[in-house]
């Protein structure tokens, strides 16, 4: 078997299509907001449903998802349940797009990912220098998943029980 053949032997995986991804993304990131509008605007070979992290809607499509770990970096979420964060989440939403997805085939690789995963990065280091200072009238976040939405009050987002690990206080 040559090394070519190895590496593009199929892997045991199923092989399920994608029908649709879900997008989560933070409602208070301004970056984020701007690339939620920017995704809608493209044309798309799977449907993008974009979706605010940490939201009624975001916790009654994926009750076992960590909702706080939503809100620190983009998540995507396949219909046949795959789960994708970061960089990884990000090639997939480019893999949706006409016009991108040749891009998302260069970002699969692991040159790619390196750089994928350099963007990411940026974006986070951006992303944080810009978050607003103070109260700013938005919904306000603690660190142990409590948080304040002005137009329904306070909530708590509990991570995620899927690995068996959940805290009970």
């Amino acid at each position: 078997m040559t090394g070519l053949a190895a590496t593009t032997q199929d892997r045991g995986a199923a092989r399920v299509p994608v029908l649709g991804l879900t997008v989560l993304y933070d409602a208070q990131c301004s970056l984020c907001t701007f690339l939620r509008d920017w995704l809608g605007k493209q044309a798309q070979l799977v449907p993008l449903r974009l979706v605010p992290a940490g939201s009624e809607e975001a916790r009654a499509l994926f009750p076992a998802l960590d909702h706080r770990a939503t809100l620190d970096e983009i998540t995507v979420v396949g219909d046949g349940g795959q789960v994708y964060r970061g960089a990884a989440a990000w090639v997939v939403c480019l893999w949706a797009l006409r016009e991108h997805r040749p891009l998302a085939h260069r970002l699969s690789t692991p040159a790619g990912a390196r750089l994928a995963k350099g963007a990411m990065l940026a974006a986070a280091k951006w992303r944080s220098a810009h978050a607003p200072q103070g109260w700013g009238g938005g919904a306000y976040r603690r660190g142990d998943g409590w948080a304040y939405e002005p137009s329904i009050g306070w909530m708590y987002l509990p991570p995620g029980c899927d690995d068996g690990s959940c805290s009970t206080r």
